[in-house]
């Protein structure tokens, strides 16, 4: 735990700041400076996103880098190219023109009197993207980064194409960029031109979700920017950040085994969230371990964080289903390295129903074909590929989940068993449909029999060899396919089992087949691969204890209209239509100091008919406006992503208000071939 010697400098903040690109397009930026960086020059920390300085991440941005200030840093948030109040459009995620824009930016931030010429990033998501994607880049400014909530892999470790099989969550964030990539900036801020901007960007955007429908597979699309192409193209420090909750944890585990750098790793029981705010808690003191960090890769601090482990984790002790916790109870434990000789692989042989004991000879298991083909309803509780904890969003009870899928379990644990890592699982198996997926989830099952999904996997079996060149799947060939489940670090407790549940689809997670899809799985040349962490193994690698969750007094906010959260699932039994509906937003939240007024909902819905491949559909809905006196901007979008057995079906709509009149209309439509997907 960092302990403070000297007490916090005075800062200064500047809300508006200009910065130059190649092209002379100019970013919005706000900065906080340590009062006496003009005559003592300081290394700075950029955090890129597009999220909005001066409302959306206000209060966040006010907890987090006044107190990095106060602390010897100069800290710089940008809005990138078409968001805020920054120039341009943004017309993709992490283009090469984004990039440029970074490296342009940390150049203008090294060459200001107050800096040091040493620049980090810091960035959750998006922003934890960017640190990395440009660390790759090797811009002379940057030293070190502190990425959390990230990937390495655009293609199948994001909200994208997960195991090849096409998440629902493409259309969730596509609906979130098409919202911010179309606010207007703030006349408050770039005056009378505001509305051209607003303007350049309305009729500048295209939709999203029609560009990341048109690359199925693993194309040079999705390869840019993916730093697993080439981790030795990153030659500085690297904190990588992450919670069990999160979409993201997986690649924590990639870039300590294959980065070559000084690199540390934390995971702890967050979702998608800083850890010094993060839920579920315990949260930590996130910005002094990143004030300790900086302090050693910025200007040669203190060599403390030297003797760390690469890998500190939270161990989490069982719980029942719930959507939503407060906390998770379980205790810190240090890895040296990663992979860690800590962690040994158990092979367990299934049986009928059963998985075996490592004790049990997989050749004396019998052979039995199993057969699966899950209802469309499986799925309906499995939460969110990734949990902000609001509205809740985690995985329920998996017991009407277990019931539309084959189910492989323990005998009752005799003593506790710890997990930390990848459980893969190596099935045989044939099916009757040229397009297959395989949902493979592992549970926790008390003595009550109340099933808590600790981790899960998809697989699209025609990537079974390949995600770039997929082949369709033979009737009735069998095949021996992997199935890499979610990095995880659980303990189970005595008298528990532990449940491997197998099904043919998961909606509305994941996008399902073209058609139902009858699946068999063989014993006896099946298995389940467990990461075990054997509980006589030491957890006394140097390990310091985390400092309670620190930063600076949050700016001024008020709640006109309350935030709406929902999360409903439904199914009328005369037609048998189902549905799951999400609502989450902040409702209207004023910000006094700038005296502006921000409305957000968003409603999702996820929708399908019995057991009708055909008829899933899903859309998302975005309100967002923005309220001055007089001013009073906002914006409508709409996707709405439908199906048929051989194509997608894509629509999107735009409508933009100034005041009461309607100043954009736009929509789209397309119909995209299914590629094996």
């Amino acid at each position: 735990m960092r302990t403070e010697t000297v007490p916090p400098l005075a800062i200064k903040e500047y809300d508006h700041v200009q910065i130059p690109m190649r092209d002379g397009t100019l970013l919005a930026a706000r900065m906080w400076l340590p009062s006496t960086a003009e005559d003592d020059p300081v290394p700075a920390i950029l955090e890129y996103i597009p999220y909005r300085r001066r409302d959306l991440t206000a209060a966040r941005d006010s907890v987090n880098h006044p107190y990095l200030a106060a602390r010897g840093f100069g800290c710089v948030r940008v809005d990138i190219r078409g968001t805020g109040d920054s120039e341009g459009v943004l017309r993709d995620e992490y283009l090469e023109l984004e990039q440029q824009d970074a490296e342009d930016v940390l150049a203008w931030i090294a060459r200001q009197p107050w800096c040091t010429g040493k620049v980090g990033m810091l960035g959750l998501s998006w922003g934890g993207f960017a640190a990395l994607q440009v660390a790759a880049r090797r811009p002379p400014a940057l030293h070190a980064v502190v990425a959390c909530s990230f990937t390495d892999d655009r293609y199948s470790d994001d909200l994208h194409y997960m195991g090849g099989c096409l998440l629902s969550d493409n259309l969730a964030e596509s609906g979130t960029v098409f919202a911010v990539s179309t606010c207007p900036p703030d006349p408050d801020v770039v005056g009378e031109r505001w509305r051209d901007m607003w303007l350049e960007r309305l009729e500048g955007i295209d939709c999203w979700l029609e560009q990341w429908l048109r690359d199925q597979r693993r194309t040079p699309y999705w390869q840019h920017a993916s730093i697993c192409e080439d981790y030795s193209a990153i030659q500085c420090p690297v904190m990588a950040v992450s919670g069990w909750a999160d979409g993201y944890s997986n690649a924590v585990f990639r870039v300590l085994e294959h980065l070559k750098v000084p690199r540390r790793g934390l995971i702890g029981p967050w979702s998608h969230r800083y850890p010094h705010q993060g839920e579920p808690g315990p949260a930590i003191g996130f910005l002094q371990e990143v004030v300790e960090w900086f302090d050693r890769w910025l200007r040669d601090g203190p060599a403390a964080t030297d003797d760390e482990p690469m890998l500190r984790t939270w161990m989490q002790d069982s719980v029942p289903p719930s959507t939503a916790y407060d906390e998770r109870p379980g205790r810190w434990v240090g890895e040296p390295s990663w992979p860690s000789p800590h962690v040994r692989v158990d092979r367990h042989a299934l049986a009928p129903h059963r998985i075996c004991g490592t004790q049990e000879a997989e050749d004396r298991v019998p052979r039995q074909e199993l057969t699966i083909s899950s209802p469309l309803s499986v799925g309906q509780f499995a939460g969110k590929w990734c949990s902000y904890n609001a509205p809740p969003d985690l995985p329920y009870d998996q017991r009407e989940e277990d019931g539309g899928s084959l189910v492989f379990d323990t005998d009752p644990l005799t003593e506790r068993y710890d997990m930390l890592g990848a459980p893969v699982a190596e099935l045989e198996v044939s099916v009757d449909q040229p397009v297959a997926m395989i949902a493979a989830r592992l549970s926790d099952v008390d003595e009550e029999g109340r099933a808590t999904r600790v981790t899960y996997g998809l697989l699209n079996l025609t990537h079974r060899d390949s995600h770039e060149q997929p082949e369709p799947l033979q009737p009735g060939r069998t095949y021996t396919v992997r199935i890499t489940l979610n990095g995880v670090a659980q303990s189970f407790p005595p008298g528990h089992r532990i449940r491997l549940a197998v099904s043919t689809s998961y909606w509305p997670l994941a996008w399902p087949p073209p058609r139902p899809v009858r699946m068999s799985v063989f014993t006896g040349s099946s298995a389940l691969e467990l990461p075990t962490r054997p509980i006589d193994e030491p957890d006394e690698v140097p390990l310091s204890e985390f400092g309670p969750p620190e930063g600076a007094t949050p700016i001024r906010t008020e709640e006109i209209r309350p935030s709406e959260q929902r999360w409903r699932v439904s199914r009328d039994l005369v037609d048998y239509h189902s549905e799951l509906e999400v609502r989450k937003g902040l409702g209207v939240v004023r910000f006094p100091d700038i005296d502006l007024d921000v409305t957000r909902t968003v409603h999702e819905s996820y929708e399908w008919i019995a057991d009708d491949f055909a008829s899933v559909t899903a859309a998302s809905t975005w309100v967002v406006g923005f309220r001055r006196g007089d001013w009073d901007a906002r914006t409508v979008t709409r996707t709405t992503l439908e199906c048929t057995e051989t194509e997608f079906i894509v629509h999107a709509e735009l409508d933009a208000y100034d005041g009461d009149h309607r100043i954009v209309s736009r929509n789209w439509a397309h119909r995209i071939p299914r590629d094996l997907v």
